[in-house]
């Protein structure tokens, strides 16, 4: 079967291809430099050269919040043009399943914890990254759209804050995570006392290790149809993805500290906001068909370090 791996270069496409190579496929990739996704010809010559079996859309521009408020215009324009080709062109080109990944931020930002998939559309959503949010809420109904007009197979993960290889460490743009990361790896290179972090350290928060979002993803695109869809609603497809727990800053903080090494002092800058007080993601859906994450915080957080000394040269830093 022939699967093309859209986004192949990004944190989950790296680790979906590395999990579906594991298995023996040899995925159809595409560089950005060889494959403009936002240019609708190129797109549609691109699928009437190649036929894929089968699409995993997980090419997206993302950022952090200050991403998020500087370039709102390139975050909604190139995520609606890079769905919009992908899932129309692979609707023509007769591929048999395609799934999109999303993310938590498509939910309203008083959504009830933790949130389920009903909740999508029920509210405002956050004000930082509502040009993100609506492209991928447009990339779900476009799935649920063709689905219903043409009887595709197009489906939706929604993962959670994910984190792991390839993540992105630069000092403005990347998530907490690895952030923090950074932040107690160079304050322990320059031996300081203290390491200032934003907020009361309140906030609870759920991570995933990219790898199991990696399996999760294959493991919904993996479900035969009928099982998919007696799980599933048509107006309501999508899939939540995490693992089903979350920690406060402060804690992520405290864990993050032990892994990389750092002994001094944590503070708290209270004049500085906490953002969201809670995002947990509702995963009965997803754990009623079977499906569990496996990597511990703990362990992820200290496999992510890693990676980040052995990558330094070559990071988004």
């Amino acid at each position: 079967m022939s699967i093309f791996v859209a986004g192949h270069r990004g944190m989950v496409g790296s680790a979906i291809l590395r999990q579906l190579e594991a298995r023996g496929h040899t995925p159809v990739v595409r560089t950005r430099e060889e494959l403009d996704l936002a240019d609708q010809a190129a797109v549609r010559v691109f699928f009437e050269e190649t036929k894929p079996d089968a699409v995993i859309l997980a090419a997206a521009r993302v950022g952090g919040i200050h991403a998020n408020n500087t370039y709102p215009a390139d975050f909604i324009y190139e995520n609606l043009m890079i769905e919009c080709n992908v899932i129309h062109q692979a609707f023509r080109a007769g591929v048999r399943r395609l799934l999109f990944l999303g993310s938590s931020c498509i939910y309203p930002r008083s959504a009830a914890q933790p949130m389920a998939e009903s909740a999508l559309l029920t509210g405002v959503l956050e004000p930082t990254n509502e040009p993100y949010a609506i492209a991928k809420i447009a990339g779900i109904k476009l799935c649920e759209s063709y689905n219903r007009q043409h009887g595709t197979d197009f489906r939706s993960v929604m993962p959670t804050n994910l984190y792991g290889p390839g993540d992105n460490f630069h000092p403005e743009n990347s998530h907490v995570l690895p952030a923090l990361i950074r932040r107690f790896h160079e304050a322990v290179i320059a031996q300081r006392d203290s390491v200032t972090i934003w907020g009361t350290g309140t906030p609870r928060r759920e991570f995933l290790h990219v790898d199991d979002m990696a399996a999760a993803s294959l493991f919904v695109m993996d479900l035969d149809q009928e099982t998919y869809l007696a799980n599933t609603d048509p107006m309501l497809s999508h899939i939540n993805v995490g693992c089903g727990s979350d920690v406060t800053i402060a804690e992520l903080a405290t864990i993050i500290a032990e892994v990389v090494g750092y002994r001094g002092e944590v503070c708290f800058d209270t004049t500085k906001p906490d953002g969201t007080s809670r995002k947990l993601m509702d995963v009965s859906r997803l754990t009623s068909m079977g499906w569990n994450s496996r990597i511990s915080l703990e362990h992820g957080i200290a496999s992510t370090f890693e990676w980040f000394l052995d990558n330094q040269s070559k990071l988004r830093i």
